[in-house]
């Protein structure tokens, strides 16, 4: 019997996405079934693993960074799943810590939250915070404690940042686990920040992994956001039109997350 030549396989080496996948009668080979049924489970396990603050807030005191641990509204990650909305705001207690804790007006806050995928932060945030430290010198950047968010949503950084006094608030999280990647991180750049603010208003940088976009990389790319959402005084959309080409400055591949 002649076996037929996979002439898939060269493309597959270069890339995770599941292509030339093959079948059975009706139905995938059971490799490629395997291989998909471990895709779901470790997206579904990144989904409901537990935010390791602990060990994050550890790796961070070891490059510098004071912390601070906080809840968002959502008592219990079944909450968080069926209530964005509550994942977008702090518990009582929390705003409460931050606003002990407002001091003099800060030029940044960052925050660390599990979002979709805890997996992402713990594997990540340590890793771009310390090389992002050596991009943003501390006389030029007055920068807050890292704020650790457990079952956080982007938009809680709108209310972290509001309340320390910040002028951009970055949000480091876990974005939604895919069949290829469930430990990919996001980060999320706001001017401005307060609570209602839009997507539009926001810049964002994704696939931080490493099978994508490495930790470095992305220090550099949201060092370059953070010095022009100052300049500009804005992110978001309004940021992309003021870096446009034909206008004054380089886009450097800033994209809003509206």
């Amino acid at each position: 019997m002649t076996l037929l030549k996979d002439t898939w396989a060269e493309l597959r080496r270069y890339t995770p996405a599941r292509v030339g996948l093959g079948r059975t009668g009706v139905s995938l080979p059971t490799r490629r079934h395997l291989e998909l049924q471990e895709s779901l489970a470790l997206a579904r396990d990144a989904v409901h693993a537990r935010f390791e603050s602990e060990a994050i807030a550890g790796e961070l005191h070891a490059l510098g960074f004071e912390t601070l641990s906080c809840d968002s509204a959502a008592s219990d990650r079944a909450t968080y799943l069926r209530r964005p909305d509550l994942g977008r705001r702090l518990s009582p207690s929390s705003r409460a810590l931050l606003e002990s804790r407002r001091g003099p007006p800060l030029d940044l806050v960052l925050v660390v939250a599990d979002g979709l995928s805890a997996t992402a932060p713990r594997h990540h945030a340590a890793a771009l915070l310390g090389a992002l430290k050596d991009l943003l010198p501390a006389a030029s950047w007055r920068i807050g404690p890292v704020v650790l968010v457990r079952q956080g949503r982007v938009a809680v950084g709108d209310e972290v940042g509001a309340l320390l006094g910040a002028q951009a608030v970055t949000v480091l999280i876990g974005e939604r686990p895919g069949l290829s990647a469930a430990d990919s991180l996001g980060v999320y750049v706001t001017w401005a920040p307060a609570v209602g603010r839009q997507d539009a208003e926001r810049n964002c940088i994704s696939n931080i992994r490493a099978e994508g976009l490495s930790s470095a990389d992305a220090a550099r790319g949201l060092a370059a956001l953070l010095h022009a959402a100052r300049a500009h005084q804005r992110t978001g959309v309004l940021l992309s039109a003021a870096l446009a080409p034909g206008k004054s400055g380089d886009s450097g591949g800033l994209t809003s997350s509206g």
